[in-house]
């Protein structure tokens, strides 16, 4: 599930913003340098609008353009594919020049070089610095951020449910058998290799394990309401980004209620879009303590090195429960990831 292409992913959202922020940057450098505040009729805003309207209408359209081609060019060898790409923004302005002389002004010989030159070497800084961001998210680099961030989660997971089954040893001694059969199964999933996507359905599987481990412990207490249609099997997740959020809403929201609660897990997969909404009771008072927010920290961040911009996590209130939110995209991660 990684990302082996070094082109750039132009159909992630991230990429597109950091060209068009890179690009906003050139704008303002050209304006500043082309800028006379000795002349009165040459203001910076005007070089500004200039320029934005001789830079920007060319660019939007070759982002475009690579957005479609880019299931094509990412099968490309990396020369080949920066060469294309350099000849398809090279195409794409030469065109947008033309319509320009034929219906609006008269272009010189030198102009057509210009425009040449300019278009290239922009092309080339910018590819120069989407590689650079590509080197920084690097598969060595996430992934050992990946694992260790990971590693933050299982202790976590390891307290809480050996405290479970101690709770049962000497009173239902057979319960604590089979929890502890639960949890070496959820500890084989853990201990596997965790850098790569996951199904959902793995992923929900282990939240229900880890559930009926905490049901144990809390009784009655714990209800758990499951709202889903039927799961494609081809919905992939990063792992471990339920059971944290089941974990914070068992201690948070179920644990200080002396009459306990029902913790919703609502899983909506259409519209090319996963939404996993979690939701639990306020404490009473608040006089639970809030916790650092590490498993959200943690989510937030692995989502960021999976998915770039294009996964969201929100956090709020509403009817007196407390709700978390995440939103990933479905399409295959060579289509996501950033870089």
């Amino acid at each position: 599930m990684r990302k082996s292409s070094r082109i750039p992913n132009f159909r992630n959202l991230g990429i597109h913003l950091r060209v068009l922020l890179l690009h906003v940057g050139l704008l303002l450098l050209l304006a500043l340098f082309n800028w006379q505040p000795a002349l009165a009729n040459n203001t910076l805003w005007a070089d500004i609008t200039g320029f934005g309207l001789c830079l920007l209408p060319p660019l939007l359209l070759v982002l475009g353009m690579l957005t479609l081609c880019y299931p094509w060019l990412s099968r490309w060898p990396y020369r080949s594919g920066m060469a294309a790409i350099i000849g398809l923004a090279l195409l794409l302005t030469l065109a947008i020049t033309a319509i320009y002389q034929q219906f609006i002004a008269a272009l010189t010989p030198l102009n057509w070089v210009q425009v040449t030159l300019v278009c290239m070497g922009d092309s080339v800084l910018s590819l120069y610095y989407l590689d650079l961001l590509q080197r920084a998210y690097s598969p060595a680099i996430a992934e050992a951020r990946l694992q260790a961030l990971q590693a933050r989660i299982r202790p976590h997971f390891l307290f809480n449910s050996l405290n479970a089954v101690l709770s049962l040893i000497r009173s239902q001694p057979q319960r604590a058998e089979t929890a502890l059969e639960d949890m070496a199964e959820l500890f084989r999933v853990l201990m596997a290799d965790n850098r790569d996507l996951v199904p959902l359905a793995q992923e929900m599987a282990l939240c229900q394990q880890y559930l009926s481990i905490e049901k144990l412990r809390l009784d009655a207490r714990l209800q758990c309401d499951w709202q889903h249609a039927a799961i494609p099997p081809d919905i992939m997740i990063p792992p471990l980004i339920l059971q944290p959020l089941l974990e914070n809403a068992v201690y948070h929201g179920i644990e200080p209620r002396a009459q306990g609660g029902v913790i919703t897990i609502e899983i909506d997969t259409s519209d090319k879009r996963l939404l996993l909404r979690i939701s639990n009771p306020l404490p009473p008072n608040n006089d639970k303590p809030g916790g650092n927010k590490m498993a959200l920290k943690n989510i937030r961040e692995r989502l960021r090195l999976h998915y770039d911009l294009e996964a969201q996590l929100l956090q709020y209130q509403a009817d007196q429960r407390y709700v978390v939110e995440i939103t990933i995209p479905t399409r295959p991660l060579s289509e996501v990831m950033h870089g």
